[in-house]
């Protein structure tokens, strides 16, 4: 799961808000491609707008 850093409207017309989960629950599995452009700055904005979300350290 990753969560959105930038806001941001994806191919499918949905909008993405700071903090959203990324993708939103009940959309399409998004592609490897797609997750390397939106979590790099290698697309046609030069931003990235989403990050893996990290897991709970365990005490």
């Amino acid at each position: 799961m990753y969560k959105v850093i930038r806001n941001f409207k994806d191919k499918d017309g949905h909008f993405y808000k700071i903090e959203d989960p990324y993708p939103v629950e009940g959309s399409k599995k998004p592609t490897a491609a797609r997750i390397k452009v939106l979590s790099s700055t290698n697309n046609l904005y030069g931003q990235i707008f989403i990050k893996k979300n990290e897991a709970p350290k365990e005490k």
